[in-house]
């Protein structure tokens, strides 16, 4: 049997041993000036000349000795003995001491100057040095050099800056791994994890490099350890891991040096390497892309502070949970969050908490840890996330949550420019219902069908009897059977099918016609098989994973595939009405819906009757 973790040690543990373990010493290198924006100084700089370098003229006017001014009033003007006509910037001659403005100056017709007031010594003059005198400190070391900086620096004579540096090396490892940019096969997998780690660490002020895909092979990976600490300060090694068969990171780290920890009781990622060779840091990470993220974040962001590189401190917000989260004791896990204020109150929407699901980390702007004390944590209960975006960013954010459709997508992006961010998780649509019902969203896409025959309103009277709606008609929309060789719908019993998740309006709509048909859900192969998208059930049957599945036209005509209609429906967002009337962001969601760009969106994408687009109906 493969040993899976050589030792699981707790996340607060395993960064006490890093930092006792290793000396963080950075190297020092000189960056030219025009690099040197976000980089950490290493020592402090001087300035190597005075600024100004001389005595200038802070005013157009006349220089003067200011002795020869005592006296001078309205009732009694003074004719200077010796002036000189000066301007602003001007060097002053030596042996003045003062600028009278032109306009306190009367010229006389032979040319001399008579003044009404007295000056005071260094009047509009701006002194040598008066910005900075020569040797004096611009910055200090260990300074984040900002870009209104640059100039300043330049000024006062400096070309280049010494900066902390720290050179790391990714090394991707794994047969299955293919570079970017090239159409994986069945089994193959693009590379991604380092693009990651190097965007991510030069975010941080660190110097990456990334090394070509090592197989799995073990005297490879040997070599490129071993060329790998030779060259970096620090290295980061991806897919390696986990112990497994042909993971043999950790037994190449305890040879070449010293391995201090192989497991980790966090969640996503606990297969972690923490080794040592040569005085450097080894960190072996999940070849899973949240779970290598979590690491990043969790592990080498505090060693990037420790090296004194100063990554910004992620700000912190109390928000409601939406949902109840189990969690295993004695594990933290790391959990991605969508975040954004509704009725005055913040709430968070969890993401997909699959380590292989990538788009879990795009979608969210904040995550939260749930302790290892804990068993999990239930809705509406406060708890502590971090903001992975800027506040204002959160504050900008529409959480949209209910049924999928692919012209969300489109909707979504129309919205940017107005500043709206909107995110959409898929729940279906009574999970919508029931998160507008618990103050967890802004509004809530819809299409279910009544016993009435009409979509949407009984549901909502139901659930929400008390409540001021407004709906507004994205579109009626094709449903459909999807599959690659033209099934309809009485075919469904003699093949594999893949369904939408319970509670969805595809799902009622399903069950409504196989209970007019009269045909028992248990004789449908796959009854059971869910997915929480129209373009997943289409990717589930292109795959060849099912043969059919019921979604949208759009899905189907997006991959290809054929559609044989079985009805029309209507999709509406619900909002209650005083957040349409109230909230601004709500208000641009419902104007870009009316636009007439997302209704030519709506017919490029097909399967759309847009003659109720833009459409509103309240309820009561």
């Amino acid at each position: 049997m493969v040993k899976r973790y050589f030792s699981l040690v707790s996340l607060d543990e395993a960064q006490q041993t890093i930092r006792e373990t290793f000396s963080f010493v950075p190297r020092t290198t000189a960056v030219p000036l025009a690099e040197a924006t976000g980089r950490i100084s290493a020592e402090p700089a001087f300035a190597r000349s005075s600024v100004p370098p001389v005595h200038l003229a802070a005013m157009d006017g006349i220089a003067v000795r200011s002795a020869d001014t005592a006296g001078a009033h309205e009732q009694r003007p003074v004719i200077l003995p010796d002036a000189v006509r000066i301007n602003t910037g001007n060097v002053v001659p030596e042996g003045y001491d003062a600028v009278i403005m032109i306009e306190d100056v009367e010229t006389t017709e032979d040319g001399s100057f008579v003044i009404r007031r007295a000056t005071a010594p260094w009047q509009h003059i701006r002194p040598v040095g008066e910005d900075i005198a020569e040797s004096e400190m611009i910055i200090p070391s260990n300074h984040r050099i900002r870009a209104h900086e640059i100039g300043a620096l330049a000024s006062y004579g400096i070309t280049e800056v010494k900066v902390k540096e720290l050179r790391v090396g990714l090394i991707p490892t794994g047969s299955e791994l293919i570079p970017a940019g090239v159409r994986p096969l069945p089994g193959q997998v693009v590379e991604s994890n380092m693009q990651m780690a190097a965007a991510y660490l030069s975010e941080l002020g660190a110097a990456p490099r990334k090394y070509d895909i090592v197989p799995d092979d073990r005297e490879a990976i040997r070599e490129a350890i071993r060329r790998g600490v030779r060259e970096n300060d620090m290295l980061v090694i991806s897919a390696g891991s986990s112990k497994g068969t042909r993971d043999y990171t950790a037994e190449i780290v305890g040879e070449l040096g010293k391995l201090l920890i192989h497991g980790v009781a966090i969640k996503p990622a606990k297969p972690v390497i923490v080794g040592i060779i040569d005085g450097k840091p080894v960190i072996g990470m999940p070849g899973y892309p949240l779970a290598a993220s979590t690491i990043l974040r969790e592990v080498i962001r505090p060693m990037m502070e420790l090296y004194g590189l100063q990554p910004g401190v992620p700000e912190q917000l109390r928000v409601h949970l939406a949902t109840t989260l189990d969690s295993a004791a004695g594990t933290d896990e790391f959990v991605l969050l969508t975040v954004g204020n509704v009725r005055g109150r913040w709430v968070a929407v969890p993401q997909s908490r699959g380590a292989g699901v990538q788009m879990s980390a795009v979608r969210a702007n904040a995550y939260f840890r749930i302790p290892a004390s804990r068993e999990g944590i239930m809705a509406g209960e406060e708890v502590t996330a971090l903001l992975s975006v800027p506040r204002r960013a959160a504050e900008e954010s529409l959480l949209v949550t209910g049924s999928h459709d692919p012209a969300l997508d489109f909707l979504a992006d129309y919205m940017t420019g107005d500043g709206v961010l909107m995110h959409s998780t898929h729940v279906g649509s009574m999970g919508g219902i029931l998160a507008l019902k618990q103050g967890a969203c802004h509004a809530a896409p819809m299409h279910l069908l009544g016993d009435d025959g009409e979509y949407n309103l009984s549901y909502l009277r139901r659930y929400l009897p008390d409540e001021q709606l407004s709906l507004i008609c994205i579109a009626e929309r094709e449903q459909g059977v999807i599959s690659r060789d033209g099934i309809v719908f009485d075919d469904l019993p003699g093949v594999r099918i893949i369904n939408r998740q319970r509670g969805s309006g595809t799902r009622v709509l399903f069950d409504h016609l196989l209970r007019e048909r009269q045909t028992d859900a248990s004789s449908i192969t796959g009854y059971d098989h869910e997915a929480t998208t129209h373009l997943a059930v289409a990717l589930s049957v292109s795959a060849g994973e099912c043969d059919a599945g019921i979604g949208v036209y759009s899905a189907a005509k997006a991959l290809g595939l054929s559609f044989e209609p079985i009805g029309t429906e209507r999709y509406e967002i619900v909002c209650p009405t005083a957040e349409l009337e109230e909230n601004e962001r709500v208000a641009t969601l419902f104007s870009t819906i009316t636009s007439d760009r997302f209704t030519d969106c709506l017919k490029r994408l097909g399967g759309y009757r847009t003659d109720e687009t833009g459409t509103i109906r309240m309820v009561p």
